[in-house]
């Protein structure tokens, strides 16, 4: 039986080291921890989600592929209610917001051991340069399409005296090391982006039009790179 996990989800699973302790918070249908353990990756999987429908549905569908007895289901809003004894903490389709209340909230994740593996679904720039601002620095990042969508996925530790650029928070370096084919099509939707955002703070001015055209410049160099 085919376990229905995502692309992006499937990309959130490469950053995971064999034998990992994985936290999943806002675990949904709880697929992601259930392939991990059928495909023998992580060694123990604990599953969290802030509303209880979604949280049955995963202890359901556990059960139903034959792991019910190595996943732990908590209902959590983010990391509040959960044991801190994993190596990695997947948050996936969630927006930039809602993780960096998160990590608002977990002070103790900064502790340099846990790896985050981060899924973000809107405002992206807004979350890598709170990353930066934090400590956490980006180690790898990818892309993932789901139909017409491209997904970053990136894994971030913490580990101050790395800080991003305002480029960077629309792609990182680890971005752009990550030698991905859908790199090209991703930078010219970001660039599209920042051409639109530039639309309207054209008419009022001021430091984020600057900060905004210098952005788009070296969002232009990296594409003429590749």
């Amino acid at each position: 039986m085919k376990i229905p996990l995502s692309n992006r989800l499937l990309a959130c699973c490469q950053f995971i080291h064999p034998g990992d302790r994985v936290a999943d918070v806002g675990c949904d249908h709880g697929y992601l921890g259930i392939y991990l353990l059928r495909q023998d990756i992580a060694s123990a999987v604990l599953a969290a989600d802030v509303n209880e429908m979604p949280l049955q549905s995963a202890c359901h569908n556990a059960e139903k592929f034959g792991v019910g007895d190595r996943i732990r289901f908590f209902l959590s809003d983010g990391v509040r209610n959960i044991p801190r004894d994993f190596d990695a903490l997947v948050c996936a389709g969630m927006g930039a917001d809602t993780m960096i209340s998160i990590l608002e909230a977990a002070p103790w994740l900064k502790d340099g051991r846990r790896r985050l593996i981060l899924q973000c679904q809107s405002k992206r720039p807004m979350l890598r340069r709170y990353l930066s601002d934090q400590g956490y620095a980006i180690c790898r990042e990818t892309l993932a399409q789901d139909g017409k969508f491209l997904y970053p996925v990136m894994e971030v530790v913490y580990n101050p005296g790395h800080p991003l650029t305002p480029a960077e928070t629309f792609v990182s370096p680890a971005l752009l090391r990550s030698g991905s084919e859908l790199l090209p099509a991703f930078l010219d939707r970001v660039i599209r982006g920042v051409e639109n955002s530039l639309e309207g703070l054209s008419r009022t001015g001021g430091e984020a039009l600057e900060e905004h055209r210098q952005i788009l410049r070296q969002l232009q160099q990296w594409r003429d790179t590749l």
